[in-house]
């Protein structure tokens, strides 16, 4: 016991951050209530929770980008009032977002320059080589005059982290990093965590993933509804095996749901259940046969694509993120073109039908944006509900009046039937946590009774309660409702989870296609995704 209380008095004089009592309202929302989190200089500190738990809110309140309404802030000791993120990044705190901020036709070098640098600007010799500095530190290698946008998620992320230590951030906010990145970058994303604690940074590592946290946390807190639920102290992941500090997690994240959740693996764990055939309708349901997309401004599109899908199948498409999947998804569901080639649906060629036509006989669509193209925002949740519905009775009469007692009384029972977490149906969607955002968009294309749904990415970054759920739901439509679906994930635990064939789609075209059956899955899937053939 006098070790702990030595070791926790050596770490006393390494505290970087100290945030006491902090509260954050906003519009029928309480995201973060009297919350108290202490990081330290050469740890890694995981924040965990799930979606709508106040880990993002928290770190944009460390980051400046909201005041709390309660609660200080200290920064090496000392309190600091943060009137935006410019004074944050000032004293040192720097947020690498979920999603990139890049400008993807700026050099990483202009890049870097954008955030500021002095004479620098002036001379680009020397930035090169300081930017080479900053990268080497972190035992990375990039080209600072490669294009930003022609770079792989991965590397532009490793851009993002230089910038931040360019600005002079001694405190690093990693907000969901791995969730765009190959197996390989999160292991090259690893090694640069390790070296920013071996330079005596505090990083704060926000993830929804249990595996993720335990292997590259010093320290774990946990929130739940806005407040903190339990904390992991170093001396606790020392001496905890895996299996106990997952359990402990869960169960501080979720308390009664907790087994469930482990029992359904939604951990993103190592482990997949095995699979065993199913007797499916030999005639497809969904053909497509040499179908071409032309690709837009840096994208990859889809070259001679060929596959089928039968009544009740869950046919998966496997590959990294930007070799064409999007475009393919966009094209089933009628919001592309297709250059040439046909799509059939159900009998019929439906390759220039759009999406209305789609819509009314029977595809739904469940985008991968789904707060850019997924929803608006502004408008309540009830009416982000009836989006597709638009015109059609009872919702809107003969005379093309919205009838509000109608979208109240739908929009009320898909809130139930989908458990979203809002307070009514008048709730801006936009103020609706991820997985809430992707539970209504769950509910507005799975409720007018499809017999094909297009889902990109339907659990990216979402936590391990509503990854099981919108699981446990793809499944049931599949296997109780006979619902076809083309699952596109760069989740390969799920795709093993879920699907009953697997196809890898690389460079636009698609490589190879596996049964999910037998003991090789993975690797026959993985040589295929690095490039080999399916043995």
């Amino acid at each position: 016991m006098n070790d702990l209380r030595a070791a926790d008095e050596r770490r006393a004089g390494l505290v970087a951050v100290q945030m006491s009592g902090i509260t954050k309202t906003f519009p029928a929302v309480v995201a973060d209530r009297d919350v108290d989190l202490t990081c330290y200089r050469g740890e890694v500190h995981c924040l965990l929770g799930e979606n709508g738990a106040g880990k993002s809110t928290l770190m944009h309140v460390l980051s400046g980008l909201h005041r709390p309404d309660a609660g200080s802030i200290a920064i090496d000791g000392q309190e600091v009032e943060f009137g935006g993120p410019r004074e944050a990044i000032d004293l040192g705190v720097g947020m690498v977002y979920q999603h990139p901020t890049l400008v993807p036709t700026f050099t990483a070098l202009d890049n870097l320059l954008l955030v500021g640098g002095g004479a620098f600007r002036l001379d680009r010799k020397a930035a090169r080589e300081r930017a080479r500095r900053l990268a080497a530190g972190l035992g990375v290698e990039i080209d600072p005059e490669a294009t930003v946008g022609k770079l792989p998620l991965g590397r532009q992320q490793q851009v993002e982290i230089v910038r931040v230590l360019w600005s002079g951030a001694s405190i690093v906010i990693l907000d969901e990093p791995t969730a765009l990145l190959t197996p390989a970058e999160v292991a090259e994303l690893d090694r640069v965590m390790a070296s920013l604690k071996a330079e005596g940074l505090a990083v704060v590592f926000i993830t929804h993933r249990l595996p993720e946290a335990i292997r590259s946390g010093d320290r774990v807190t946990v929130l739940r509804r806005g407040e903190v639920a339990g904390r992991l102290t170093p001396e606790d992941l020392q001496r905890l095996s895996r299996t106990e500090a997952e359990a402990r997690i869960l169960d501080m994240m979720f308390g009664t749901d907790a087994a469930r959740l482990a029992r359904s693996g939604g951990l993103d764990s190592d482990e997949t259940r095995s699979r065993t055939a199913r007797l499916l309708p030999h005639e497809p349901v969904l053909e497509v046969e040499s179908l071409f997309v032309k690709p837009r401004h840096q994208e990859t599109g889809v070259r001679d694509v060929t596959f089928s899908v039968r009544e009740g199948e869950i046919f998966g498409i496997a590959g990294v993120d930007g070799n064409g999947q999007r475009e393919l998804a966009e094209a089933l569901a009628g919001q592309r073109r297709a250059a040439r080639g046909t799509i059939r649906f159900a009998g019929a060629d439906v390759t220039h039908d759009d999406v209305a036509a789609r819509h009314r006989s029977g595809v739904g669509y469940v985008t991968d944006d789904r707060l850019g193209e997924g929803m608006v925002s502004s408008l309540p949740v009830s009416l982000n509900l009836l989006l597709k519905r638009i015109g059609d009775p009872p919702f809107w009469g003969r005379t093309r009046r919205l009838s509000s007692q109608e979208v109240d009384r739908a929009a009320d029972e898909l809130i139930r039937q989908f458990d979203i977490r809002a307070p009514d149906g008048e709730t801006p969607g936009g103020a609706l946590s991820g997985g809430n955002i992707q539970r209504m968009l769950l509910a507005r294309e799975l409720s007018f009774h499809p017999r094909l749904v297009v889902y990109n990415k339907p659990t990216y970054g979402l936590d391990a309660r509503a990854t099981v759920d919108i699981r446990e739901r793809i499944r049931s439509l599949s296997a109780d409702s006979g619902v076809a679906a083309v699952l596109i994930s760069s989740e390969l635990d799920e795709l093993l989870d879920l699907s009953d064939r697997i196809a890898v789609m690389s460079g636009g075209e698609l490589r190879g296609i596996v049964e999910n059956v037998g003991p090789d899955v993975q690797e026959r899937v993985g040589s295929l995704m690095v490039g080999g053939g399916d043995r």
